[in-house]
């Protein structure tokens, strides 16, 4: 395991899907006061978005064994079911107290499970749903998926405005959607979030970029959630989840991840996948992981779930 060893410990950093559908968590511990009332509420949000898809988490967390969360953040218009515009995997030791986090590029070329076609990785959800991106992800990283959580991007929006909006500091000048986005300071209401968060193709990082923006906002939404919380806050940050959000994590289980596995969650690596990205024959833009990056993320990931 030198490989493991020798891998840069990243700076603790909370990431945009595992808050919007662990926030549940995050609200059950952090709010003393309220707690009575949250837990109901709680309760009650993580009904509305349960999902049917079977989860092989449950028995696991029940023992305090490792865990491993798909993290999706779907970019769906209205008639359709949408593509994975954030794919990302946590697991959650809570024997070592770690957790590690890889974000995928959305256009990694990939063995779709299911369909028998090789393709954008993004488009597994597209063309099956959550089970078919748990297979096609599973298949990719070579580890098990117990649970998955999604979040439609447009609650990011409403996530923003429910707690007065973000200040974040860019790095990059860079146009979109209309808007200018300056170097320096920028206040962000829930749209001009979404905006700032989208773009990618103007930054010359790419969709790891795009992934840095997307975790200062959120670590803003953070900041402001945990100094200032307000039962019409928390009404707003519940009804965003309950209206954006899809989980097959259940109430029970969700419980224990928020207690038992919090240090876990605090002390995270970020992993990153090294590679390269061109247009193919067939004229489509696609990224492809390098050999020794790919094998190295495995090894981690497999390592931090206790695979042998």
């Amino acid at each position: 395991m030198e490989r493991v060893k020798k891998k840069r410990k990243a700076k603790k950093r909370w990431t945009p899907l595992k808050i919007m559908l662990l926030i549940a968590l995050v609200l059950v511990v952090g709010i003393g006061g309220f707690i009575g009332y949250t837990y109901y509420q709680v309760d009650q949000t993580v009904k509305k978005i349960q999902s049917p898809v079977k989860n092989t988490g449950d028995a696991v967390v029940e023992k305090q064994k490792p865990v491993s969360v798909l993290l999706l953040g779907v970019d769906q218009r209205p008639g359709e079911r949408g593509r994975s515009d954030s794919i990302m995997v946590m697991t959650l030791n809570p024997t070592r107290n770690e957790s590690r986090l890889i974000s995928i590029p959305r256009d990694t070329k990939v063995d779709i499970v299911g369909k028998g076609t090789n393709d954008k990785i993004n488009h597994a959800y597209s063309f099956g749903g959550p089970e078919m991106a748990i297979k096609t992800v599973e298949n990719f990283l070579d580890i098990p998926i117990n649970y998955y959580a999604e979040i439609n991007m447009e609650g990011f929006t409403s996530l923003v405005d429910a707690v007065g909006g973000v200040t974040v500091v860019n790095d990059i000048d860079f146009d979109y959607g209309g808007e200018k986005f300056s170097v320096g300071k920028i206040n962000l209401d829930g749209k001009s979030a979404l905006k700032y968060t989208r773009m990618r193709y103007d930054d010359p990082r790419g969709d790891f970029g795009r992934q840095m923006r997307q975790r200062q906002v959120i670590e803003q939404v953070i900041d402001k959630l945990s100094s200032d919380v307000s039962i019409g806050k928390f009404n707003a940050i519940m009804d965003v989840v309950g209206d954006n959000a899809q989980t097959n994590v259940s109430f029970k289980p969700m419980r224990t991840l928020a207690f038992d596995y919090m240090d876990a969650f605090k002390n995270q690596e970020n992993l990153k996948l090294e590679g390269a990205g061109g247009k193919e024959a067939d004229g489509i833009y696609y990224w492809h992981p390098t050999d020794d990056s790919l094998e190295q993320t495995k090894t981690a990931l497999q390592y931090s779930l206790g695979i042998e």
